[in-house]
């Protein structure tokens, strides 16, 4: 493994760090891609941000999108659990909306091919957002005046409040959620002076440890695949370490729940690590609290590898280099429910 010293002279940092740019140390786009069956628009933005927010989409009446997916904070709810109405828990943690326009397949474990998709989903879980059904969504959305006037902003006079047309709102809002101009991006763009030596030294040790073999390309997220096609790794992988008892990473069959076949047992999409610095706690379970300590598993479930205390700290410091810039983001005015409650 390479190694550096504090006494390390910023020539050889800049030779080493220029090298491994050249390798494939990308900077993240500033817009994301959309279906062609759902361009962005601002008005599609605004009533998905709407949507997003509002806790009646939940059957309580308590729970919106935001709830587990908070965007004043880094996209999720800092909890091991997300919980959803009458405080019931899932299964697994909440990962990070922030960015989520670049995965190619959403959730853990893949089971969403889309933005469009993943949308439709925690509505109608029953330990999620509680709805029974889309139909009763979308009865509920049509006794609110002011939703029939943005979903015809939205997508022409002839628009209907449908499970299509809200979750394709919904997605259009989440693609606007990027967060470039990190320092990392900065300076893979030429800026040598955004990241400091001990970020740069984390730089390298993250792709000498072997890191960059699964958290590769912008959004460090793996490698580059078309829509709805995952890129599943095993999660663990070295099983004989005392940490895969300690953090329980194997009762959880992660891709294995959605297929049914034991050759997708314990794999998972590979999350994005923008931002990691702000979603603790980690992995699927929440099991581990601090970022630190997730390197240090990471490293030895993984790829076998134990770091030593220098090592993780450079790693850290280059994980928190990957904190982007935030677009600002203010609470919208939903629309009334004229004089009833929609609730019980």
């Amino acid at each position: 493994m390479l190694k550096f010293t504090p006494a390390i002279s910023l020539l050889a940092l800049a030779t080493i760090s220029s090298a491994s740019i050249a390798a494939g140390w990308q900077a993240l786009p500033e817009t994301a891609p959309a279906p062609a069956n759902n361009p962005t628009t601002a008005e599609k933005v605004e009533l998905g941000k709407i949507l997003y927010f509002d806790p009646r989409l939940s059957s309580t009446g308590t729970v919106s999108c935001n709830s587990c997916h908070n965007v004043m904070l880094g996209g999720e709810d800092n909890r091991a659990l997300s919980m959803g109405v009458h405080g019931q828990l899932g299964g697994r943690s909440a990962p990070t909306v922030w960015n989520s326009a670049f995965n190619s397949v959403q959730f853990w474990d893949g089971r969403a091919d889309s933005l469009e998709a993943q949308a439709a989903g925690p509505v109608t879980a029953g330990v999620e957002m509680g709805m029974k059904n889309w139909d009763d969504v979308v009865a509920r959305l049509e006794t609110i005046p002011g939703y029939a006037i943005a979903f015809k902003s939205a997508f022409g006079e002839k628009a209907i409040i449908s499970k299509e047309n809200a979750t394709k709102a919904i997605a259009a809002y989440e693609r606007t959620l990027i967060t470039p101009n990190s320092p990392y991006d900065r300076y893979v763009k030429g800026e040598k002076a955004a990241m400091n030596n001990q970020q740069i030294r984390g730089m390298n040790s993250f792709s000498q440890t072997g890191c960059t073999s699964c958290h590769s390309g912008a959004a460090f997220n793996g490698p580059t695949m078309p829509a709805g096609s995952g890129f599943y790794v095993n999660f663990p992988t070295f099983t004989d370490s005392p940490y895969v008892a300690q953090y329980d990473l194997l009762k959880d069959k992660g891709r294995g729940e959605v297929t049914q076949n034991s050759a997708d047992d314990h794999k998972y999409k590979i999350p994005v690590l923008r931002n990691i610095a702000l979603t603790a706690p980690y992995f699927h379970n929440g099991s581990v609290k601090t970022l630190d300590e997730a390197v240090r598993v990471m490293a030895k479930v993984q790829l076998n590898k134990t770091l030593s205390n220098d090592e993780v700290a450079d790693i850290v410091a280059f994980l928190n280099a990957l904190t982007g810039e935030f677009p600002q983001q203010t609470l919208p005015r939903l629309p009334a429910s004229s004089g009833q409650t929609l609730t019980p």
